[in-house]
C-alpha cells in the first residue's frame, strides 16, 4: 500500500475516534464487476479509517457514488440520486458526498457536477482510488469541492484494504484498462490502456484470500484474457489452480480475439476452473462487427464457440449482445439472431446501443430509430429466453455442486453451480460458503430449484 495512503487512513482514524459513536458510510455502486471490486477497496479503506458501513441512506454520514458511464441509464440514475441528496445536505452540513469512478473521467461530467451539484465534497476518478483517504482528510479541513482527476495511472498500487461482500468468494484484479477501442465503448478513455499486474502479486493476493477462507476466485479485467504479465493468461490459470484452499476459479470478461487454444485447454483440464465462459460477440453482422472494431467476423466467432464446445462439451457459454448500433438493418439483426440460435447461450447480457459522447460511434450516421430498436430488442429477448429455458430444462434430474451464497427472501438457500446456474433449495444458513450437491427438481428460465442429496 502506498505510504501516503496508510498515513491518511490513520489521520482519518484519529478524527473519527474523536466522535462518541463511529460515523457511518455508504458506498453506492454502478456498473461492472471492476466497479464492484473498486467499491470493496473503498469500503476497506473506510473501515480502517474508523467508519461503520451502512446500507441506510438516511443514516449515512458519508456517501460514495462509484459511477459507471458505459450506458446512459446509469448516468441518469446518478444525477437523480444526487438531486435527492440536496435536501439531506442542507439539513446536515456534516454529510459528505463523494463521487468517483468512470463518469468522473469525463470533463463535461465534472463541469456539470460543479455547476448543478456544488454541494458535492470530493470528486476523483479511476486512476487514483488509493488517494481517497487523503482527499477525504483534505475535505474535512477545507471548504469547497475537492477535485482530483488523473488522465493516466503512473503505477498499480498493491495491498489496498478490502471489505468483501462474501467471506467465501472474492474478485481479484489481474489487469486494468483496455486497448481494443470498440467504437461504441467509452471504457478505454476512462479506464486507460491495458496494464497487467505482476503474477507474483496476483498469486500473493490469492494465497492470502485462501488463508482467509475464500473458496472461489473471480479473476477480473476489462479483457481478462489479454493479460500480459511475465506469463500468459493460461499459465496464470495454472498457477492460481495450484493455490491450496481455492476450490473454484472463474474469470471475466473475455474478448474473443484473445481466446487462445491454451486458455481453452486450461478450462478443459484444470478441475478448479469452472466450466463457464463469458464470450461477448455484440453483433452477428460482419458489417457491424467491422464498424464496431470488434476484430472478428461472424464465421470466426461461430468457429471459435464450436471449438470450445468440442473441447469442453459441458461448457456453459454466456455472451453480450447489442441491438441498435448505428446502421443496423433488419438483415444485420437476423445475423445476430442466427448467432444466438447457433451458440445456444445459457444466458446473455442484452443491451440497447447507448450513444456515448467521445466515442467514434457517436458521430456515425444512420442512428437507428427508437421504435425499431425496441422491437428488435424484444425479439432478441424472446429468442434468448427461449433457449435459456430449454437449457435449464435439460438440467432436470442432474446433481449439481453448488457454492451456497446465503438465504433469500423466500427463505430458501441460493447459490451458483459450477456452470454459473442459479440454484434455490431448502437448507440451513450454516451452509453458507459450503459446496453442496443439489439434485435439480424444477427448472425455471432464470433459476433452478433443487434438494440437497
Amino acid at each position: 500500500m502506498e505510504k501516503w495512503t496508510s498515513y491518511y487512513i490513520e489521520k482519518m482514524a484519529e478524527v473519527n475516534r474523536g466522535f462518541p459513536v463511529p460515523p457511518k458510510a455508504l458506498v453506492m455502486t454502478y456498473g461492472c464487476q471492476m466497479n464492484a471490486r473498486d467499491s470493496e477497496k473503498l469500503a476497506g479503506m473506510l473501515v480502517e479509517m474508523g467508519f461503520d458501513m451502512t446500507e441506510d441512506e438516511d443514516a449515512a454520514d458519508l456517501v460514495i457514488f462509484n459511477t459507471c458511464c458505459v450506458r446512459e441509464n446509469a448516468e441518469n440514475r446518478l444525477y437523480g440520486n444526487l438531486g435527492n441528496f440536496k435536501v439531506r445536505k442542507e439539513q446536515n452540513r456534516n454529510l459528505k458526498l463523494v463521487l468517483c469512478g468512470c463518469m468522473m473521467q469525463q470533463d463535461m461530467v465534472v463541469e456539470k457536477i460543479k455547476t448543478s451539484y456544488p454541494y458535492v465534497d470530493v470528486i476523483f476518478g479511476t486512476f487514483n482510488i488509493y488517494r481517497f483517504p487523503q482527499l477525504l482528510h483534505t475535505s474535512m479541513e477545507t471548504k469547497g469541492m475537492i477535485v482530483d482527476i488523473w488522465q493516466e495511472a503512473p503505477e498499480i498500487v498493491e495491498d489496498l484494504p478490502s471489505l468483501r461482500e462474501y467471506p467465501f468468494k472474492a474478485g481479484v484484479n489481474i489487469m486494468y484498462g483496455c486497448d481494443n477501442f470498440c467504437t461504441f465503448c467509452i471504457v478505454p478513455y476512462v479506464r486507460g490502456r491495458e496494464r497487467s499486474r505482476r503474477p507474483e502479486d496476483i498469486l500473493a493476493e490469492v494465497e492470502a484470500l485462501a488463508k482467509d477462507g475464500v473458496r472461489e476466485i473471480m479473476l477480473l479485467g476489462q479483457n481478462v484474457n489479454s493479460y500480459a504479465g511475465d506469463i500468459s493468461f493460461a499459465e496464470l490459470l495454472h498457477k492460481v489452480s495450484e493455490v491450496e484452499g481455492i476450490a473454484r476459479i472463474r474469470f471475466m470478461s473475455s474478448h474473443p480475439k484473445d481466446m487462445t487454444d491454451d486458455v481453452i485447454e486450461a478450462i478443459r483440464d484444470l478441475p478448479k476452473v469452472c466450466n463457464y465462459l463469458h464470450l461477448p460477440f455484440q453483433a452477428g453482422s460482419d458489417k457491424l462487427l467491422h464498424d464496431m472494431n470488434r476484430k472478428h467476423t461472424k464465421k470466426w466467432y461461430l468457429d471459435l464457440i464450436d471449438k470450445v464446445k468440442a473441447e469442453i462439451p459441458n461448457i456453459s457459454l454466456t455472451t453480450d449482445i447489442m441491438v441498435g448500433f448505428p446502421g443496423e438493418t433488419e438483415e444485420d439483426f437476423e445475423d445476430t439472431l442466427d448467432v444466438v440460435r447457433h451458440g445456444r447461450f445459457a444466458s446473455a447480457f442484452t443491451f440497447i446501443y447507448s450513444r456515448r459522447l467521445g466515442t467514434p460511434a457517436d458521430h456515425m450516421e444512420d442512428q437507428v430509430c427508437e421504435s425499431v430498436v425496441k422491437d428488435r430488442f424484444n425479439r432478441l429477448l424472446d429468442e434468448v429466453n427461449r433457449i435459456t429455458g430449454e437449457l435449464s430444462a435439460e438440467k432436470l434430474g442432474q446433481v449439481l455442486e453448488v457454492l451456497v451464497e446465503g438465504v433469500g427472501k423466500d427463505g430458501l438457500l441460493h447459490g451458483r453451480a459450477d456452470d454459473n446456474s442459479l440454484v434455490h433449495f431448502a437448507g440451513g444458513s450454516e451452509l453458507a460458503g459450503q459446496l453442496v450437491d443439489v439434485k435439480i427438481i424444477e427448472a425455471k428460465t432464470f433459476y433452478l430449484t433443487g434438494e440437497i442429496v
